[in-house]
């Protein structure tokens, strides 16, 4: 792979002035270089771009926790005081057995394969004939259509069903939005950038129980076309306003309309584009231009540099994935307050999003992420320790700080992983890797069940094995102040 910290095609000028901004050298630049000149100077346009495309967390948090509110059991009685009477969920309404984990999980379970089937199935489209933003306009579509329509579901069979169609469009929002915001930058702006979708996620995270607790006394059918909506229209927007990734677009040989896209979103002039760009183009010649639909993962596989690290980057977020999505669906059995519970870990994600920020900043990626599972890991366990009443009561606040601390870790994974593959095969990765966090979050339903009985096999088994994968990080090599790689070469 082309050594990603080689010299930049251009020297760039503190100046302002465009006719003071050196011009591209008569070597010839690689195309990760040539992108990187012409997308260095962060502006409106950009940040725009950024911003809109991360949104689409918002409605990815809001679908992924749902099922904690339209699949829980209705409580007698509340804080609130409403009555059971006045709670809808699926159990009440289809008169399901509370005890019984296989259909009171169905749905959920449906959700996240519907999430594997659809990260397998769609996971190189983004790198090869769909591209980064038509990715997430039809996964984004698919998944609000599916949502609304579980509001009219007849029975527990139709509703899993849809949930997995929610969970098969859903499964690449997240890498098709981060991939997306993280290419129309420069990389001194790729980790703040990337941070704006982890807290669009944090406000729809935190939205969700606002939501559920606004329409407690009506029926769950309700909280679906609430969440459903706002992101069909979105889907429009993306479809309209979102421009493609400039380093797809060049990847892919699509030269004019990469250099449509930057010339709205950077700060050359048309010259120097053409110039910049024109070179690039003559020169660059890969057969990852002409890649077909599993081309992506068939590199991953041959190259062993490839395949090393997407294979430690697999199983490390197979178990933060546990911790992250087991966490939220195990509050039931802790003797606290639903929707507080939900909002607590729904406001660990704010101040980890905006410590990401800080760490990409200033520490390294591999101790970061190391850390912060071990940390993950030691708070679940002790969560799990019974010493007595009062030692009890800290249970919430054990549980908040190692999902805090797992919340802060995932950040960390998912940005670190742009940073280890090629724009070839970048979005393709992220996929894998988000693949395996979902995994994970399939897995966890069954240890949260079998916790009701024993907490050690949730929280205990939650502790265990993100702290023995987080081990594997020191496995990869740190990416920090590197440039992206656009070819495998």
């Amino acid at each position: 792979m082309e050594d990603s910290t080689s010299s930049p095609l251009i020297s760039l000028s503190n100046s302002a002035d465009e006719s003071q901004r050196p011009q591209p050298e008569n070597r010839l630049p690689s195309l990760g270089s040539t992108v990187e000149y012409c997308l260095s100077e962060f502006n409106l346009s950009q940040f725009l771009q950024a911003l809109l495309v991360s949104f689409a967390w918002i409605f990815d948090a809001q679908q992924t926790f749902i099922t904690v509110f339209t699949d829980a059991q209705p409580p007698p009685s509340s804080p609130a005081g409403h009555g059971g009477s006045s709670y809808s969920s699926i159990i009440s309404e289809w008169h399901l057995n509370p005890e019984d984990p296989i259909l009171t999980g169905l749905p959920a379970s449906s959700f996240f394969i519907g999430c594997l089937v659809g990260g397998l199935a769609l996971s190189t489209l983004a790198d090869t004939s769909l591209g980064r933003k038509n990715m997430l306009f039809y996964s984004c579509l698919l998944m609000a259509l599916s949502s609304f329509l579980a509001a009219f579901s007849p029975n527990l069979l139709v509703y899993s069903c849809l949930k997995f169609l929610s969970g098969f469009g859903r499964a690449t929002i997240a890498t098709s939005s981060l991939v997306l915001a993280t290419e129309l930058v420069g990389k001194r702006w790729r980790g703040q950038v990337g941070v704006m979708g982890f807290l669009c996620f944090f406000c729809g995270f935190l939205s969700l129980p606002a939501i559920a607790y606004l329409n407690r006394d009506s029926s769950w059918r309700n909280l679906y076309f609430y969440t459903s909506i706002p992101p069909i229209l979105y889907s429009i927007l993306v479809k309209f306003l979102v421009r493609e990734s400039p380093r797809w677009l060049l990847v892919r040989g699509k030269k004019e309309e990469a250099l449509n896209t930057l010339r709205c979103i950077a700060s050359l002039s048309q010259s120097s584009l053409n110039l910049a760009i024109s070179k690039v183009c003559e020169n660059e010649g890969s057969s990852d231009d002409n890649m077909d639909l599993y081309s992506a993962l068939k590199v991953l596989m041959q190259k062993q540099w490839a395949s090393r690290r997407i294979s430690a980057v697999m199983v490390m977020g197979f178990g933060i994935g546990v911790v992250y999505f087991g966490m939220p669906l195990g509050l039931g059995t802790l003797s606290f307050n639903l929707y507080l519970s939900v909002t607590f870990n729904a406001l660990s994600e704010l101040p980890a999003s905006l410590l990401t920020l800080i760490l990409i900043e200033k520490f390294k990626r591999r101790s970061s992420i190391w850390v912060f599972t071990i940390i993950s890991g030691i708070f679940s366990l002790l969560s799990v320790m019974e010493l007595g009443e009062i030692w009890s009561k800290l249970e919430i606040g054990f549980e908040s700080v190692s999902f805090f601390s797992a919340c802060t870790a995932l950040n960390i994974y998912l940005l670190y992983t742009t940073e280890l593959f090629p724009t070839c095969v970048r979005n393709s990765a992220l996929a894998m890797a988000r693949q395996a966090v979902v995994l994970g979050g399939a897995v966890s339903p069954v240890l949260v069940a079998a916790g009701r009985r024993n907490k050690f096999w949730c929280y205990g088994v939650f502790g265990l094995v993100i702290w023995l994968s987080g081990v594997l990080v020191l496995l990869l090599p740190e990416t920090k102040g590197r440039a992206l790689c656009d070819t495998v070469e």
